[in-house]
């Protein structure tokens, strides 16, 4: 599923800043206010209130080359420390972050749960299982490239084809890293809006400094709306409340076998 979105069409993306949203934030966020809460996977948000959002899930493989910053950028939206060095993941390493939203049309809160799933390329090359399980039941691809190393972007057709097809039902993302490296950078802006106008996949940028001193929660806050506002067109889509290009309409489907068999 290839789609380019309005930023904010779904989602409110300043909700974080209201003070109605103080309570539910209050779950997910650090006392200061600079960062995500870590979760385990069996871990939760305490409720808040008595209206506690509904909860929605969804599974996100994150892929790239070896490098590109896979696991700092899953580790900034989870609230995890950004590693200083790096280590090539070994297997599957999976993390958890809760995200609050509201759905502008229907003023609706929502809980978004995402579980990032994170493979070495090693593994997915050697390890016959890997793929499949990263890719069994999964509701969008998050495809990874370095802004410092323009093989990472040139990769990217070849990453799409492997993983995924034009016709599938799965969300795709592009996320270009190491924003901060400026003075190293191989990728232009040119080069990223030419891919979005061919392939009509959205290109998230994201900064991976391990510097814990210096929180961005506007970029974090805005990835993760990003990324839950497409999760959530999907699901609408699949459930024949929209169309592509079209107006949305109605509420989040239910994950019924009836409604999966009419729409998909």
């Amino acid at each position: 599923m290839a789609v380019m979105l309005s930023s904010g069409s779904l989602l409110d993306f300043d909700w974080y800043k209201h003070p109605e949203s103080r309570e539910v934030f209050s779950s997910v966020i650090n006392r200061d206010h600079q960062k995500l809460k870590t979760f385990g996977l069996l871990e939760k948000p305490a409720n808040v209130s008595p209206y506690s959002p509904e909860e929605v899930r969804y599974k996100l493989f994150v892929v790239g080359k070896t490098g590109v910053g896979k696991t700092s950028t899953v580790a900034k939206l989870t609230g995890n420390e950004i590693p200083k060095t790096h280590n090539e993941t070994a297997g599957i390493q999976t993390s958890t972050t809760y995200w609050p939203g509201k759905i502008t049309q229907l003023n609706k809160q929502v809980m978004f749960r995402l579980q990032f799933w994170d493979a070495g390329e090693t593994s997915l090359k050697k390890l016959d299982h890997i793929v499949p399980a990263c890719t069994e039941k999964v509701d969008g691809i998050l495809f990874l490239f370095s802004i410092v190393d323009k093989s990472s972007f040139d990769d990217l057709h070849q990453q799409i084809s492997r993983f995924s097809s034009a016709n599938d039902d799965i969300i795709k993302i592009v996320i270009a890293t190491k924003c901060d490296q400026h003075a190293h950078c191989e990728v232009t802006q040119r080069d990223i809006r030419d891919f979005e106008n061919n392939w009509k996949i959205p290109v998230l940028k994201v900064q991976n400094i391990p510097d814990s001193s210096q929180p961005d929660f506007s970029e974090v806050s805005r990835l993760l709306n990003i990324i839950c506002e497409y999760l959530w067109y999907r699901d609408l889509i699949l459930a024949g409340k929209v169309t592509k290009g079209g107006a949305v309409v109605g509420r989040r489907p239910q994950p019924t076998a009836s409604t999966m068999e009419k729409y998909v």
